[in-house]
């Protein structure tokens, strides 16, 4: 990836991204102290830190390292080290540990915590030099895993640097980050949203851990301007620490996540009001709770900060969804009022049965690869339309190749695990002009196809 670089420019300042509240960056969330933009910080910079030399004080002894996987990236900076921040950089260490990594965060203790738990490599404040230095120098890919009110601070200052690679996110909302790549990134060709569906009711570099991702899904959002060899990479990391990347096109991404995603918390907060409102001083209702119940509202447990900002910067989609949720509960209520048994087994018959058809965790066969061969033509946007077709049908990418056959024509293949609507994923391509080969593949063949 390092030709994609260009010579930076121009001298690190810092930027205020306004507004007055904080919002957030992933399901879960980022690093508080990242909410305010380092212009608004009053404490200089602490020192760079790197890496020590000894083992890490974290543990007692050093852990069993797994089989190296080849990276797609050499050296990759991360921006804000909270949950999903940390999570990520500690799972490319461990998938892939000749990865250099530099963590960034206005924090100093985080920044150390980086750097014990051996996660990061070096670790530096925004406005450091030397993170100015290895962007411009080394870095392949910026990830930013910053509240969304910071976003607009760490673009400028790419925009400033001229940097030239790729630049991702894990923010779970896209309507402000999309418009910012748009002004201030030099190469907004060159970023791709990115938004990890996992998270945890805890928060902080306290509560990463490496194993955050594995089985996980992990949203792309490539459009027709996407660099087909920047997805690829993108989605060879990914999957490199055991998540599965499904596309989506970006104008559709807030109001999946308001409905997977943020309704189920603000009815989680609600059901928790309730039984509030309803329990006394001794708390006797509240030691009624059994399984279903704390299941039900684990995640009401989130900040409450960070969480209305996730609300706020998705409002439109968020409001529209709690709406939609009011006139379902209602109609719950309506045909007990009236006594209807029918329409009330109904409604919660058609509910047990989707929540049955809710896939379980997949373990695809390695025995059962396909391979399709699309060749890829002067039509713009085929890595794009072709990954977003495949994941509309539930179909697993496990890798990506292009090969190039000429200067001017090439051939993209996906090896497809054992899942989804082979014959949706047929169909659908053919509808949209495509000429797609489809072969039975076996492991040994997907090594060499790697």
């Amino acid at each position: 990836m390092q030709e994609n670089m260009q010579e930076c420019a121009g001298a690190p300042t810092a930027h205020a991204t306004g507004g007055s509240e904080p919002v957030v960056d992933a399901v879960a969330c980022a690093a508080a102290d990242s909410v305010v933009p380092v212009s608004e910080k009053s404490a200089p910079a602490p020192v760079p830190i790197s890496a020590p030399a000894p083992v890490p004080t974290s543990a007692p002894g050093p852990a069993p390292v797994p089989a190296p996987t080849s990276a797609p990236f050499s050296a990759i900076a991360v921006a804000g080290l909270g949950l999903i921040g940390a999570s990520f950089a500690a799972a490319i260490k461990l998938a892939m540990p000749h990865v250099r990594i530099v963590g960034v965060d206005t924090d100093a203790a985080t920044r150390i915590a980086a750097i014990d738990k051996r996660w990061a490599d070096a670790a530096y404040a925004p406005d450091d030099d030397a993170l100015r230095e290895f962007v411009c120098s080394d870095c392949e890919l910026m990830v930013v895993a910053t509240p969304v009110a910071a976003v607009d601070d760490y673009f400028s200052r790419l925009g400033e640097w001229g940097y030239g690679g790729v630049v991702t996110d894990v923010v779970s909302t896209k309507a402000h980050i999309l418009d910012a790549a748009a002004r201030l990134l030099p190469e907004p060709n060159n970023y791709i949203p990115g938004h990890p569906m996992a998270g945890s009711e805890k928060c902080g570099i306290d509560a990463a851990r490496a194993d955050l991702f594995e089985g996980m899904n992990w949203i792309l959002c490539p459009d027709a301007n996407t660099v087909p060899e920047h997805f690829q990479a993108m989605h060879e990391l990914i999957t490199g620490i055991g998540a599965r990347v499904i596309s989506l096109p970006r104008e559709d991404h807030d109001r999946a996540v308001a409905i997977v995603s943020h309704v189920p918390h603000m009815v989680a907060s609600a059901l928790m009001r309730l039984a509030c409102r309803h329990a006394d001083d001794s708390q006797a209702l509240m030691r009624l709770a059994a399984g279903g119940f704390k299941d039900s509202t684990r995640i009401a447990a989130g900040s409450p900060k960070l969480w209305c900002g996730i609300a706020l910067d998705n409002a439109g989609a968020l409001t529209a969804g709690l709406r939609e949720m009011q006139d379902i509960i209602g109609s719950f209520a309506d045909a007990i009022d009236a006594g209807d048994k029918a329409a009330l087994t109904g409604l919660l018959t058609d509910s047990a049965d989707a929540r049955r058809a809710l896939p379980a965790a997949w373990v695809p066969s390695t025995e059962k690869l396909l391979e399709v061969r699309i060749p890829m033509t002067d039509r713009t946007g085929v890595v794009a339309e072709v990954t977003t077709i495949a994941s509309s049908v539930g179909c697993n990418i496990q890798s990506i190749e292009i090969d190039h056959v000429t200067e001017d024509s090439a051939v993209l293949s996906l090896v497809l695990t054992d899942e989804g609507d082979m014959g949706q994923l047929m169909g659908q391509l053919i509808m949209a002009g495509f000429a797609a080969s489809f072969s039975p593949l076996s492991p040994k063949e997907h090594v060499h196809v790697d």
